[in-house]
C-alpha cells in the first residue's frame, strides 16, 4: 500500500474518531438539555393547570375540567395529562347499587371491609364532621358545599396495596339490614382514581424509528396538587412529549453530519492536493531508486523543500552518482579484459574466439567471400636460429602484411604460426589477386628476413549454409594443396557442391518443420553454485536434432541457416516451444528451460503475438521458460530486442543473453536491457585458473552484473580447479 492511501486512512480514522467524539458529547448534550427544558416546561405546566383547575374541585366530574385539559393537551407538547383523585371514596348509595343481593333503599349499611390483598377501607365520618366545623369557622363556602354533596351518606375511602393496580375491581364485602332483615352482600366497584386522561403519539413522521430506539430520552413525569381548603383533593400529572424534543436532536444530529461530510469531503481534497505537492519528491525519490535498479543512474534536479526528503534525495544523488562511477570504473576494466582476451599482444590481430564470433555474424547476414588458412613455414625452426627480438619482429612485420592487404579483409591469428583471413564479399577472381599480392609480399619479406619460404595460402569459399567448423577444414585442405604448389604458393578452392541441391534442402527443411520430426534433448545442466541452494539444478538448454530422411544428422547451424533462408525458422521456433512446453508439464519439471530464438523470430510481430498468448494460457509454468539470444544477434536491432523483452517480461517468462562481448554491445547499453541472465562463453572459464586475464573479466562481469540485479551463469566448466574459482568468483550457477 502507497505512502499516500495510508496517510489518507490514518487521517480519515482520525477524523473519524474525532467527529464521532465531538457528536456523542453534542448529541448527549442536546438531549441532556432537551430532557430538562421539557420536564421544565411540564413542571410550569402541571403547576399552572393545578392553579386553574381548583376552582372545579366541588364537581370532580364537571365537564369543564376535561374541556381544559384537553385545550392544554393540543399544543402537541405533552405526551400525556392525567387529573387523579386524590383516593378513590365510595358511599352507601354505591354499595347497594353495585349489589346483587339488595333492592331498594333505606337498607342500613355496617361491616363494610375487604379482602386484605385488595388493601384496607376507612370511614371518612369524622374526617367529614371535622370538615364541617372547619367550614363553619372559616366560613368557607367551598368546603361547605363539598361536605354538603355527601350529607346523610356515609363515605368510606379505600386505600389499595401497592400491587393493587388501578382500574382494577375491588370486591367489598358488607351487610345490609332494614327492619328485621339483615344481609350479608358483595359489591364489586371498579377502582379507578384517573378523572381525566388525554395521551399522543410519541413519535413524528419525519424523525425515523431507529433514531428514536437509538437515543432513547428519560423524561420523568411532573405533578401538581390540588388542594381543597386544608386537604388534598386531586393530583395534576403532566409528561412531556419527546416528539418535539426528538425532532429538534434529529436536526440538530443531521446538521452535524451533514457539516461533518462536507468538512471531510474537503479536508480530503485540501489533504490530496498538499499530499501531491509534499510526496511528489518521495515519488521522484522512488522513480530514482527504481531506475539505479534498472542500471539507469541519473539524479533529481529539483529538490525538494523538505529538510528530511531533500536530504534523502541528496543521498539518493550521492549513491546514484558513485554507482554510476563503479559501473564505468567496471565497464572500463570489462573492455580492456575482453580486448585483452579477443587481441594477440604481439600482433594486434584478433584470436580465434573472435573469428568464430565474426563467422556466426557471416551465418546470420547470408554473406559470401572466402576463408583464408595461412601458416608461417617451419617457425619453430626459425625461432632456434634466430633471437626472440628477430623472431617477434618477423612475426609482427607479417602480420602486417595480413592487416595492409586489403581493407575488405579481416586477419586473425590462432597460434603461434596459424592465422586465418576472412575476405567478405570477394569474388574468385578478386581472391585470385589478393593471393597473389600477398604471395608478392612475402616473397620481399623472405628476402628481408633471409627466410625463402614464408608461408602457403589455403582459400575456401563461405559456405553460407555449411558450419564454422566444415569451412575451416575446408580451408586448410586448400592450404595442405598449396604446399603442393610451391613455396609461398597458394590454392583456392572453387565453389563447393553442397551434400543437397537447395531445392532439396528446402524441401527437408519444410518437411521436418511442418510435421515437427526432429528431437528436443536438454543438456547443459546447470546448478547453483553457493548459498542454501547450492548444487540444486535451476535450469537445462533445450536442444534440437534432425535428421535427413536416410536418420543421419543434419548441423542445426546447417538446419537453422536454410530455414532462414526460406522464412521458415519462425515456424520451427514456435514448433520447439511446444515441445519445451509439453515437456515441461508432462514431465512435472520445476526448473527453468532454456530455448534458442532466431533473430527473425524476436523481430516477427506475428511471433510477439503468439508467444504472448501460448505464455497467457500456459501461466503456470511461463516463469520456467527462459528465451536465449546472442550478443551479437541482439545488438543487430537493440530497440528491437528490448521490445521483446518486455512483452515475455509482462507474461512472467525470462531472458538471456548468450556469449556477451562488449564490441557488440557497449557496457553502458546492459543497464538498459532488463536482462534477467548473463551465460558466459566457455572461453571465458577454460583454463581461468591460469589466465589472469579471463580471471579479470569474469570477476568484473559478475560485479556489473550484481549492480543491475542480473545472475551471471558459467557455460561448461570441465576443469575441477576452473569450477573451484568460477564458485569463489561468486558466479550463480554453472554447467559441467
Amino acid at each position: 500500500m502507497s505512502l499516500s492511501k495510508q496517510l489518507y486512512i490514518i487521517i480519515s480514522f482520525i477524523f473519524f474518531m474525532i467527529f464521532t467524539g465531538n457528536f456523542v458529547i453534542s448529541v448527549k448534550n442536546t438531549k441532556d438539555y432537551l430532557e430538562t427544558e421539557s420536564v421544565t416546561k411540564a413542571q410550569d405546566t402541571a403547576t399552572s393547570l393545578g392553579m386553574t383547575l381548583k376552582s372545579f374541585m366541588q364537581d370532580k366530574k364537571d365537564p369543564e375540567i376535561e374541556s381544559i385539559i384537553k385545550a392544554i393537551a393540543n399544543r402537541g407538547f405533552y405526551k400525556e395529562i392525567r387529573l387523579e383523585d386524590i383516593d378513590f371514596s365510595f358511599t352507601n348509595t354505591q354499595l347497594i347499587e353495585s349489589s346483587k343481593d339488595i333492592e331498594g333503599n333505606n337498607w342500613e349499611i355496617s361491616n363494610v371491609f375487604v379482602d386484605n390483598k385488595y388493601g384496607e377501607i376507612v370511614s371518612n365520618d369524622e374526617s367529614d364532621s371535622l370538615a364541617k366545623e372547619l367550614a363553619e369557622l372559616e366560613d368557607d363556602k367551598e368546603n361547605k358545599i363539598s361536605s354538603d354533596l355527601y350529607e346523610g351518606e356515609t363515605v368510606y375511602k379505600f386505600i389499595p396495596h401497592k400491587s393493587f393496580k388501578n382500574n382494577s375491581e375491588a370486591v367489598i364485602n358488607f351487610t345490609a339490614s332494614k327492619g328485621n332483615k339483615i344481609i350479608k352482600s358483595v359489591a364489586r366497584l371498579k377502582v379507578n382514581k384517573v378523572l381525566v386522561k388525554v395521551t399522543r403519539d410519541v413519535k413524528f413522521d419525519y424523525v425515523p424509528n431507529w433514531f428514536i430506539n437509538m437515543i432513547p430520552m428519560s423524561m420523568e413525569e411532573t405533578k401538581s396538587e390540588i388542594s381543597d381548603g386544608w386537604k388534598t383533593t386531586a393530583v395534576i400529572y403532566v409528561s412531556a412529549n419527546p416528539g418535539d424534543a426528538y425532532a429538534t436532536l434529529f436536526e440538530e444530529a443531521k446538521g452535524a453530519i451533514y457539516y461533518a461530510a462536507v468538512a471531510f469531503v474537503v479536508s480530503i481534497i485540501l489533504l490530496v492536493i498538499f499530499l501531491r505537492f509534499i510526496l511528489q519528491p518521495l515519488k521522484n525519490i522512488e522513480k530514482l531508486a527504481v531506475n539505479i535498479a534498472k542500471g539507469r543512474f541519473e539524479t533529481i534536479k529539483q529538490l525538494p523543500w523538505t529538510t528530511e526528503i531533500k536530504n534523502v534525495a541528496l543521498a539518493m544523488n550521492d549513491m546514484s552518482t558513485k554507482i554510476e562511477g563503479i559501473i564505468s570504473k567496471l565497464n572500463a576494466n570489462l573492455e580492456n579484459m575482453t580486448k585483452k582476451l579477443s587481441v594477440d599482444e604481439l600482433t594486434g590481430l584478433n584470436l580465434k574466439q573472435t573469428f568464430e564470433t565474426d563467422m556466426k555474424k557471416m551465418f546470420m547476414a547470408k554473406e559470401n567471400g572466402y576463408i583464408l588458412s595461412i601458416k608461417i613455414d617451419n617457425l619453430a625452426e626459425f625461432a632456434k636460429a634466430n633471437s626472440h627480438q628477430t623472431v617477434n619482429k618477423f612475426i609482427k612485420d607479417f602480420s602486417n602484411i595480413l592487416k595492409s592487404i586489403s581493407k575488405d579483409t579481416t586477419a586473425y591469428r590462432f597460434y603461434g604460426s596459424e592465422f586465418m583471413m576472412i575476405a567478405k564479399g570477394f569474388s574468385y577472381d578478386e581472391i585470385k589477386v589478393l593471393t597473389q599480392d600477398l604471395k608478392n609480399k612475402f616473397e620481399l619479406l623472405a628476402h628481408e628476413a633471409n627466410k625463402p619460404e614464408i608461408a602457403h595460402i589455403g582459400a575456401t569459399p563461405f559456405n553460407p549454409i555449411g558450419t564454422t567448423a566444415s569451412i575451416l577444414a575446408s580451408a586448410n585442405e586448400a592450404y595442405e594443396q598449396s604446399k603442393q604448389v610451391g613455396p609461398n604458393e597458394s590454392f583456392i578452392k572453387g565453389t563447393s557442391d553442397l551434400a543437397y541441391d537447395m531445392e532439396e534442402w528446402k524441401k527437408l527443411v519444410f518437411n521436418i518443420i511442418d510435421k515437427a520430426k526432429f528431437k528436443v534433448t536438454y543438456i547443459g545442466q546447470t546448478y547453483v553454485l553457493k548459498g542454501s541452494d547450492a548444487g540444486k539444478l535451476v535450469m537445462e538448454e533445450a536442444f534440437t536434432q534432425v535428421c535427413n530422411d536416410k536418420g543421419e544428422a543434419i548441423p542445426i547451424g546447417t538446419f537453422v541457416s536454410i530455414a532462414e533462408r526460406y522464412n521458415k525458422v519462425v515456424d520451427f521456433d514456435k514448433a520447439v516451444i511446444k515441445k519445451v512446453i509439453a515437456h515441461i508439464k508432462e514431465k512435472e519439471i520445476k526448473h527453468e528451460i532454456l530455448v534458442n530464438l532466431s533473430l527473425d523470430s524476436i523481430g516477427d510481430n506475428k511471433f510477439i503475438s503468439w508467444i504472448y498468448t501460448t505464455l497467457e494460457e500456459n501461466e503456470d509454468i511461463a516463469s520456467q521458460i527462459v528465451f536465449s539470444i546472442t550478443s551479437y544477434g541482439a545488438a543487430k536491432n537493440i530497440e528491437q530486442f528490448k521490445r521483446f523483452i518486455n512483452h515475455i517480461h509482462k507474461k512472467g517468462a525470462k531472458i538471456i543473453l548468450k556469449r556477451f562481448e562488449s564490441k557488440f554491445i557497449p557496457l553502458d547499453n546492459i543497464k538498459d536491457l532488463n536482462l534477467d541472465y548473463i551465460r558466459l562463453a566457455r572461453d571465458y572459464t577454460n583454463n581461468i585458473c591460469q589466465n589472469s586475464a579471463k580471471l579479470g573479466f569474469v570477476e568484473s562481469m559478475q560485479e556489473l552484473a550484481s549492480l543491475l540485479n542480473i545472475k551471471v551463469y558459467a557455460e561448461n566448466v570441465k576443469n575441477d580447479e576452473d569450477f573451484e574459482v568460477v564458485k569463489k568468483l561468486n558466479l550463480y550457477g554453472a554447467s559441467r
